[in-house]
């Protein structure tokens, strides 16, 4: 930080330093201790005092000031307008100088008289208004002046670039609009004589500024664009000229001018961003663009209620007044947050709601009055209403618009993270690319990678255009790092991610590492189970089956019984295991089949081929083998068949059984199939397969089973 943190101290002193000077030049500045208000006719009324010689003349008409020097008069409701800035016409702007710079005189003076229209006349000491008597407004809007400085001299202390130039100029032309409204807030009457000179020229110079910065700052989205650059310097041209012409006092109509000029600067950089984003998707241009849109329109529709307002003088005061000040803290708010709105999509969306449901408020509060002469307590009821039905039926499609597409639903997340727990399992090696096909459905990206880099949690960088987020170890139960996936461009470019997107992702991940444990915990269940009952299968079922062969009465009962010795050996083997090999259990398979067809006076016709000697886990081995099982127990007790052929063929990742015999069966699809074939079509989907009977020519049944069999980890 070095240098740049002394210059930061340094700039936080002066902006503070000339805050508290500005406060103080206010403070010493002479003030009457009445309240006034503009009467149905435009003119001028005491709403109000604390001084006992004002409490005869509450709701009298002020016509006149009278100081030692000077006098002001007749008084009309300009008066009570505190900025020529908004004062749409000429002549009306004219005036009001002349008015306050009368008044300006009489307040410098020790003692005033105030002239009502019934005849009397009040004389007055004037004292100095003190710190205190600036209104908590005055202070408000300072310190939101000082806020934006500041921001200003932290872009450019940060980095010293254009678009930083671009923006401090922008936050320094809005502190300065600030401070006039500061000024201009302060109660009673009267303006210092220095703001009256070159407060309209200098606001002007303010607003035509910033909107010409930020069409050059649009232009920038469109590099080595020559015809970009001419149009922003075209706009510092017409805005100079614009400026030039206002101070010298040859501009007429300048309130319209500069109106006007704002409105098509800004949809000019609207219009830059657009096509800046057609070109080369950038979501710092879309969602620039989406400011500039609200900025536009509230502009716009800030604009049209001034331009009603100047009809009506009774409410013209105080809308002049709390419109102007609103726009500008609308501003200087979007100005301080871009960067933070940009990053929070919650409350950019909410930010937007509000900005453009006080625009609407505010425009049919005009139109009530204007349209119906409504009265200060129905028109802002009615309202308050109408503007409630109008945020509730667009609040959604308002969402929609700022939020894009639905990216994924919950069950469908869920699917995706169960499936790519299932695949991690029989592929370890293929975790960061099925992570990274996961990302692309949520997000959408227009760029996604596999990087080396792994951070302890997703993070956003590179402005907010990219996400990184690391791939977790999903298999062995650690948590070491697999590299990280980076994702660019939210949406195809057309939004920035987010912090909610950084949780999103580190839930997922932390999603997929709770899954894998728990498929893990489950397995070793599993497996403690499967031993406990091959243990007690041998230790209690074998030993009474070994007695039974001892005991048994004829060759042939201790025959049967050694082949069920064998049959179980084979089985709590096969339990304890905690993974075959493919041509171990086909020949374990071919082994026991053909001993039992042989028991029931068939033949075995078997055929075993595969391209790579895959293991089975317990789920894939005890499925397939009550498969084989059951088909073979239905071939033996419902076929009539003389001989089975069993063909085994492993290509790829899928096996292909298929079991078919010469028997009298027809017309597989007429079957009721009971507990045998419903538990062979239930095992087959648990394997995520396929199965079907055909009929065989010339004559018997073919059952076909295909099932995905991806390689477990060893």
């Amino acid at each position: 930080m070095g240098w740049r943190l002394r210059l930061l101290i340094l700039t936080v002193l002066l902006g503070c330093v000339g805050l508290l000077l500005l406060a103080r030049s206010l403070a010493a500045q002479h003030s009457v201790d009445a309240r006034w208000q503009a009467g149905s006719q435009g003119q001028v009324e005491l709403a109000g005092s604390d001084l006992a010689a004002l409490q005869p003349y509450r709701s009298q008409v002020l016509v006149g000031l009278a100081g030692a020097t000077s006098t002001v008069g007749p008084i009309d409701g300009l008066v009570l307008q505190r900025s020529a800035r908004w004062l749409i016409d000429d002549t009306s702007r004219q005036r009001h100088r002349e008015m306050h710079e009368r008044l300006a005189h009489a307040l410098s003076q020790a003692l005033i008289g105030l002239q009502f229209a019934d005849g009397s006349i009040v004389e007055l000491p004037l004292h100095r208004r003190g710190f205190g008597g600036l209104g908590t407004s005055f202070w408000l809007l300072g310190s939101l002046a000082l806020v934006l400085y500041l921001a200003a001299g932290v872009a450019l202390l940060a980095r010293l670039s254009l678009r930083n130039l671009l923006y401090a100029l922008m936050s320094l032309c809005q502190a300065g609009n600030l401070l006039f409204a500061a000024i201009e807030s302060t109660p009673g009457l009267g303006l210092p004589l220095p703001l009256l000179a070159w407060e309209m020229s200098a606001r002007m110079a303010f607003d035509l500024v910033t909107a010409a910065a930020a069409v050059h700052a649009a232009s920038l989205f469109l590099r080595g664009s020559a015809a970009a650059r001419r149009i922003a310097y075209g706009a510092w041209l017409a805005v100079s000229v614009l400026i030039v012409l206002a101070a010298v006092g040859r501009l007429a109509h300048a309130w319209w001018w500069t109106q006007l000029g704002v409105a098509v600067l800004c949809m000019i950089a609207i219009a830059l961003l657009s096509g800046s984003h057609r070109g080369a998707p950038n979501p710092h241009a879309l969602q620039l663009r989406r400011f500039g849109i609200v900025a536009l329109g509230t502009w716009t529709l800030l604009t049209l209620s001034l331009a009603v307002a100047d009809r009506f003088p009774d409410v013209q005061h105080s809308l002049l007044s709390v419109v102007s000040i609103t726009w500008y803290v609308f501003l200087a708010s979007l100005l301080l947050l871009v960067s933070f709105l940009s990053r929070r999509q919650q409350i950019l969306r909410e930010f937007s709601l509000l900005a453009a449901i006080s625009a609407v408020a505010t425009s049919l509060d005009l139109l009530f009055v204007d349209v119906s002469s409504l009265g200060p307590f129905a028109s802002p009821t009615l309202t308050l209403f109408v503007s409630l039905a109008v945020y509730s039926g667009a609040r959604q499609w308002i969402l929609n618009l700022l939020l894009g597409s639905i990216l994924l639903t919950t069950v469908h997340t869920f699917e995706q993270l169960y499936r790519l727990v299932r695949e991690a399992q029989a592929h370890p090696q293929q975790v960061p690319m099925l992570l990274l096909q996961l990302l692309r459905n949520l997000f959408k990206p227009m760029l996604a990678e596999l990087v080396g880099e792994a951070p302890p949690s997703a993070r956003v960088t590179e402005s907010g255009t990219a996400l990184l987020v690391p791939v977790p170890a999903l298999v062995g139960g650690n948590h070491s790092r697999g590299g990280a996936i980076l994702i660019r461009f939210a949406q195809q470019g057309r939004r920035l991610f987010t912090d909610e997107d950084v949780r999103l992702a580190d839930r997922i991940t932390e999603q997929l590492r709770c899954a894998a444990a728990f498929d893990r915990a489950v397995e070793q269940g599993r497996n403690e189970e499967r031993l406990r009952l091959a243990q007690d299968l041998h230790d209690d079922i074998g030993a009474r089956l070994l007695t039974q062969m001892y005991k048994a009465q004829t060759p042939e009962l201790e025959e049967y019984v050694r082949h069920m010795l064998k049959d179980l050996k084979t089985l709590t083997r096969g339990l304890a295991a905690p993974s075959h090999r493919l041509s171990q259990a086909a020949a374990e398979w071919k082994a026991d089949l053909a001993q039992r067809l042989r028991a029931a006076d068939l033949t075995l016709a078997w055929s075993f081929a595969f391209d790579r000697d895959i293991p089975l886990n317990m789920v894939q081995w005890s499925a397939l083998t009550r498969i084989l099982g059951e088909l073979v127990r239905n071939v033996i007790a419902h076929a009539g068949a003389r001989q089975v052929d069993i063909a085994l063929q492993l290509e790829g990742d899928r096996l292909e059984l298929s079991v078919t015999d010469g028997g009298t069966g027809r017309n597989p699809g007429s079957w009721s199939h009971g507990l045998g074939l419903g538990g062979v079509r239930k095992r087959v989907r648990q394997l995520d397969g396929d199965v079907e009977w055909l009929e065989a020519k010339p004559t018997g049944i073919d059952c076909r089973v295909r099932v995905p069999l991806p390689t477990s980890p060893e």
